[in-house]
């Protein structure tokens, strides 16, 4: 069974950190480019950041550049996102998710997701 599994979610005050975790299980690791996905009440879907199983390239989103970073543990088929600098347009829930073909540009094609932990920044 293909899980991917989120933990780290929880309410922070403004410029706050938290540290999200993904353990996957259930599929081939290194086929598929791991990261997140947020989405907001009354927003759409946004893309934050993925980095790629097999060479370790990551992408993320213009909005969380320079405060996220992602990092994989292959070894334990886990994805960690550190949150830095958290502002109150970070909360949503957040989504562990894997793609195919990923780019420099996006994520690629999201194949699979968790059920998503909540993060809340207060100001």
């Amino acid at each position: 069974e293909v899980q991917l599994v989120e933990s780290g979610g929880g309410l922070v005050q403004a410029g706050g950190s938290l540290r999200l975790s993904c353990a996957a299980s259930g599929f081939t690791f290194d086929d598929y480019a791991i990261g997140w996905f947020r989405q907001a009440p009354g927003k759409e879907r946004e893309g934050v950041s993925c980095i790629s199983s097999s060479d370790g390239s990551t992408y993320y989103a213009d909005s969380v550049k320079g405060r996220f970073t992602i990092s994989s543990d292959n070894a334990k088929n886990t994805v960690y996102l550190q949150m830095n600098s958290l502002k109150p347009e970070d909360t949503a829930v957040y989504y562990c998710a894997a793609y195919l073909a990923m780019t420099p540009w996006n994520c690629g094609y999201l194949e699979v997701w968790g059920q998503g932990t909540l993060v809340t920044v207060s100001s």
